[in-house]
C-alpha cells in the first residue's frame, strides 16, 4: 500500500525528442514533455479536446530506453511519482517545478515508427 501514496500514470505523446544527458558520475538522465488529451462535449454538443503538458524525467536504465526507442510524437504510458522542487534563477527569482519522475515506461503504437 505504501507504493500508492505518490503514484502517477499518464498516457500521452511526447512533445519532442527527449533531452538526454550523462551526469559526472556516468548516470543517464532523460527529460521530455508529455501531452495528455481529454475530450468532452460542451453544452452545444461540440467536441472539445483539452491538452495538458507534463514534464517527465527518467534516470538510469529507463533513461536509456527513452533515448533509444522514443522520438517526438511517440505514444507511451509513463508511470512514476510527482516531484516538486525549487531553485533560484540568475536574477534571484525563485522558480518552482513539478515533474513526473519516471519509474516505468510502456511504449504504445507501431514499433516500426520508432528508431
Amino acid at each position: 500500500m505504501y507504493a500508492l501514496k505518490n503514484k502517477v500514470q499518464l498516457i500521452g505523446n511526447m512533445g519532442a525528442k527527449a533531452e538526454v544527458r550523462t551526469t559526472d558520475s556516468g548516470k543517464k538522465m532523460a527529460r521530455f514533455s508529455l501531452a495528455t488529451n481529454e475530450s468532452y462535449r460542451n453544452a452545444k454538443g461540440e467536441k472539445i479536446t483539452e491538452t495538458q503538458w507534463h514534464q517527465v524525467v527518467a534516470w538510469g536504465k529507463v533513461a536509456e530506453i527513452v533515448e533509444k526507442y522514443t522520438d517526438k510524437g511517440s505514444e507511451l504510458v509513463a508511470e512514476g511519482k510527482l516531484v516538486h522542487r525549487s531553485y533560484e534563477d540568475k536574477e534571484g527569482n525563485m522558480k518552482y517545478i513539478t515533474e513526473v519522475q519516471l519509474n516505468e515506461l510502456l511504449l504504445l503504437g507501431d514499433r516500426s515508427s520508432s528508431k
